[in-house]
């Protein structure tokens, strides 16, 4: 009886830390109809690109050979997969399209899979591409071109096409989803800060400098985009709940081997001061 109230209780405590872990992973992402107040407009470089949050989906209009640029933030433990569409002309020759994806650092981060180059043969309406990343790392080496969290900036852009064709009206969709892979991604490390690089500079007053007209200081502006629960709220991870499991099938197995091997105590048959 004793060992089967410890197994009964042993089994609520299990039940009751994995509960967390299984609402965590049951809950909603961002519909895909809610766009609203989604981006319409693209940068044209590193530091103009355009933020979008993930889940939604973000549009642009732009010329044949242009660069377009969009940025979002991914946290620890995500694996984002970004999406694009492009909207060609009624007429045009074929056009060979590509989506690249950089971290912070401006490294180019390759994709794990997706058609990350597609060709559009003369007269089709639109051409899809999609990179989906390696799983963003807490911590790395620093030599490692590991995926970190911070910002991340997406460029869209045609690698071949005929000269007839260039300055042509296309239009663009960019879409950033994340899967949260969990325990199976933590790392025993992270970084300090996340790999947040300015995107632009401002004045300390501009006011001031244009009534004496003397220059004003000018300070790095951070990117203002980041996770919704903020930057490495993702501690709690399923890997809690097995290590939990795992101590408590140690203590029963400990528990269990005790039981067996103790024996009955001493034989009825031997005196008390042999």
């Amino acid at each position: 009886m004793g060992i089967t109230r410890v197994l009964s209780a042993a089994l609520l405590a299990v039940g009751l830390a994995a509960g967390p872990a299984v609402a965590d992973d049951a809950s909603p992402s961002p519909s895909a109809s809610d766009d609203s107040g989604a981006p319409t407009q693209a940068g044209t470089s590193f530091r103009t690109a355009t933020e979008v949050d993930q889940g939604r989906q973000a549009t642009a209009s732009g010329s044949t050979g242009d660069y377009l640029y969009w940025s979002f933030a991914a946290d620890a433990g995500q694996r984002p997969d970004v999406k694009a569409t492009v909207k060609l002309p009624d007429s045009h020759a074929a056009q060979t399209w590509q989506i690249d994806v950089y971290d912070g650092l401006r490294r180019r981060q390759s994709c794990q899979y997706g058609a990350q180059t597609r060709t559009a043969a003369p007269g089709t309406a639109s051409v899809e591409l999609a990179c989906v990343m390696r799983t963003v790392r807490a911590w790395s080496e620093p030599w490692a071109n590991d995926p970190l969290p911070g910002t991340y900036y997406i460029r869209l852009t045609v690698v071949n096409l005929t000269s007839a064709d260039l300055g042509q009206p296309v239009s663009a969709e960019i879409r950033v989803d994340s899967k949260d892979i969990g325990g199976s991604a933590a790392v025993d490390g992270s970084l300090a800060k996340p790999l947040v690089p300015g995107i632009a500079v401002s004045s300390a007053s501009d006011s001031a400098s244009g009534e004496d007209g003397s220059s004003s200081t000018k300070s790095a502006v951070l990117s203002s985009i980041e996770p919704d629960d903020g930057w490495s709220s993702g501690w709690w991870t399923d890997r809690w709940v097995w290590t939990g499991i795992g101590g408590v099938l140690a203590a029963l197995a400990g528990i269990g081997g005790y039981a067996l091997t103790r024996g009955t105590g001493r034989p009825t048959r031997v005196p008390p001061g042999a």
